[in-house]
């Protein structure tokens, strides 16, 4: 395989440009907020979109999509003699397990926690966010015997991710770029967030670009070779981790969830499997057809938002496919290029401008007492309203939120210095709306609605993100105190 994929029209690979352009559709009709969308058919690369101001090059955080790449280093693993898949896991961490452990824990092997069969019903780390997340996978009480059942659990990833690194002595990424990441071209600016007691995030942690997630996609999808016949990644274990495992029906949230699971694999329906990451990171493989799906996105606030790149997928793109070139089509190829060179992350809707004296007047508004820390705020806006920005006194110092009107601006989100894209507007005279997309190592939203009234200002906070930003959920009240050029 190439370090860089040749890129093609989609009628040179059965696909009608067309069908591309309807999923894109779909997902926008859907309300879905796409950040890229990739296909590449017969290793070669027929569409690349990217939701401005993503593009090409910029890292982006994949979530569970890197239980994928634990699961291959594990196959490695096996490969290299280091482990068994029928090892219990309990022998290589005898520094966690805890004295007269429980025998469900002591029984668990790695295959278990592969298949997510463990013996723990939940993300063990998030009981005890304290305590070292690897040794919390230890000290948690079982619920039940291991290799029964499926449940998700984000700890055993974790745990695997440090395996790998305690059997290695090298970052799992480190490892996996030993064995084929970089053959295959994967971005060296690529890596993986780490716990807070220095071990990668193999659940969850994996920041990398779109294209990365495509080469290690078709890797996957031929069968752990290169087109010389090099083996990137071993193909009995790779034929076990994309084969169902585990039945997943008792706990689906979506129809293709709902498949099965191999190890830290999805199945599909129409005989394919995926890499899924929470909030729309998708790489979709359809292995009888020869085609891979990548998506990045933020669909934590869209109901079903998950299955509608599903279902957009499979309902415009599967239907087209056909087993030989089809004749060049330039007047729909020119369609969907115009229709990627439209892809902008959407405004928020509303007004423009106001004439409200409590935003336009410069005064800075005194928060009552709260439990947020924030003490001081104020507006200031651009001659053409185009622009705009929130300034807020917290921890005894002042921060600013730029802030487009009627369109995006990208930003860096104060006190986290995380990357974010924020819009703004009116949504009654008196009432302005401002949503902030975070789109660097978090992903998520922070909502916020500043209402005017008889001098107060009242602020409603709500953040849809994983972990962090807790400070913007909740309540404020703010009188008006003093003109900011006074103050």
């Amino acid at each position: 395989m190439e370090k860089n994929i040749p890129a093609v029209s989609p009628e040179s690979v059965g696909i009608p440009s067309q069908a591309v352009t309807d999923m894109i559709e779909e997902l926008e009709k859907n309300h879905d907020p796409m950040h890229s969308l990739m296909l590449a058919r017969h290793n070669k690369l027929v569409t690349s979109a990217f939701w401005r101001p993503f593009g090409p090059g910029q890292l982006h955080r994949l979530f569970s999509v890197s239980k994928s790449f634990v699961s291959i280093a594990v196959g490695w693993l096996e490969e290299d003699g280091l482990i068994r898949l029928d090892d219990p896991i309990a022998q290589y961490f005898p520094e966690y397990l805890p004295e007269n452990a429980d025998q469900w824990l002591k029984a668990m092997t790695i295959r278990d926690m592969l298949a997510m069969q463990t013996c723990h019903t939940a993300t063990t780390y998030k009981i005890h966010p304290d305590q070292n997340w690897v040794e919390s996978f230890f000290v948690t009480p079982p619920s039940h015997c291991p290799g029964t059942t499926f449940n998700y659990d984000t700890s055993s990833p974790h745990t695997l991710g440090a395996l790998v690194e305690k059997l290695t002595r090298m970052p799992v990424l480190d490892y996996l770029r030993s064995k084929f990441l970089d053959e295959i071209g994967f971005s060296p600016r690529a890596y993986m967030i780490c716990d807070p007691f220095g071990t990668s995030m193999g659940g969850s942690g994996l920041m990398a670009e779109p294209l990365d997630l495509m080469k290690f996609a078709l890797a996957v999808l031929n069968k752990g070779r290169a087109e010389d016949g090099q083996i990137l990644i071993p193909e009995k274990y790779l034929n076990q981790a994309c084969s169902c495992q585990s039945s997943t029906q008792h706990v689906r949230s979506t129809i293709d969830e709902g498949q099965g699971y191999g190890y830290q694999f999805w199945m599909t329906r129409h005989n394919g499997f995926c890499c899924n990451g929470m909030g729309g990171q998708f790489a979709i493989f359809l292995p009888k057809e020869d085609i891979v799906c990548v998506t990045t996105a933020d669909t934590q606030e869209v109901n079903a938002g998950n299955q509608t790149i599903f279902n957009a997928f499979f309902d415009h793109i599967l239907p087209a496919l056909k087993e030989m070139p089809l004749a060049e089509d330039k007047k729909a190829r020119d369609q969907l290029e115009k229709k990627i060179h439209s892809l902008v992350i959407r405004p928020v809707n509303g007004e423009l401008r106001t004439d409200c004296d409590g935003f336009l007047g410069k005064t800075v508004y005194r928060v009552t007492e709260n439990s947020k820390a924030f003490q001081k705020f104020f507006f200031e806006f651009s001659d053409s309203f185009r622009e705009g920005s929130f300034h807020f006194y917290r921890d005894s110092s002042w921060h600013v939120l730029h802030f487009g009107l009627g369109e995006v601006r990208e930003d860096v989100f104060p006190i986290y210095d995380d990357r974010c894209v924020t819009s703004a507007a009116w949504t009654s005279e008196d009432s302005l709306y401002l949503r902030c997309s975070l789109i660097g190592e978090s992903v998520g939203t922070i909502h916020l609605q500043f209402t005017y009234k008889d001098g107060w200002m009242y602020l409603a906070m709500r953040k849809k993100e994983e972990t962090m930003f807790q400070e913007f959920s909740g309540y404020l009240s703010a009188v008006a105190e003093v003109k900011r050029n006074a103050s």
